[in-house]
């Protein structure tokens, strides 16, 4: 975990990969979760005698759960002390180049990207790929943008 006393630090470390988290295991259980969350209970993410004779051979996370997953993962890699509180301000160039089955292992590497002040504190923007401990490509690339309340 990456500490940073105060916003000049963080600002000082844009461009640096800032470190990976923990690897995380994606259960079914918490992927039949997010689907009753959301609604969304396509056959791929919630029947695993169906999916294993599907495309992907097992059940798989949803995309956007594998993206939700970031705030707990990003946790673990960095956090700025003096702040009152981060927010999610939103993403751009999201992809999820790869699935994650069930029952895999995924980590976040985070490369800081950049520090602006904003109306309500400071805009921080970062790289995050989401990697399986099995290898090949990312489960999911974004650029994430968080907002940083003094």
């Amino acid at each position: 975990m990456r500490v940073f006393t105060g916003i000049e630090e963080l600002r000082a470390a844009v461009g640096e990969h800032l470190g990976h988290s923990d690897w995380h295991l994606v259960t079914q259980q918490q992927v039949d979760t997010f689907a009753e969350a959301t609604g969304d209970h396509q056959w791929i993410h919630v029947d695993p005698e169906r999916a294993a004779t599907g495309p992907f051979g097992a059940t798989i996370a949803h995309g956007f759960l594998t993206l939700s997953l970031i705030p707990t993962l990003a946790a673990q890699v960095y956090r700025v002390d003096g702040m009152s509180m981060g927010v999610n301000y939103g993403s751009d160039r999201l992809r999820f180049p790869a699935p994650v089955p069930v029952g895999s292992r995924i980590r976040a590497g985070i490369t800081l990207t950049g520090v602006h002040e904003a109306r309500r504190g400071f805009q921080v923007t970062s790289d995050i790929q989401i990697d399986l401990e099995t290898g090949g490509p990312p489960a999911c690339v974004v650029a994430a943008i968080s907002l940083l309340v003094p």
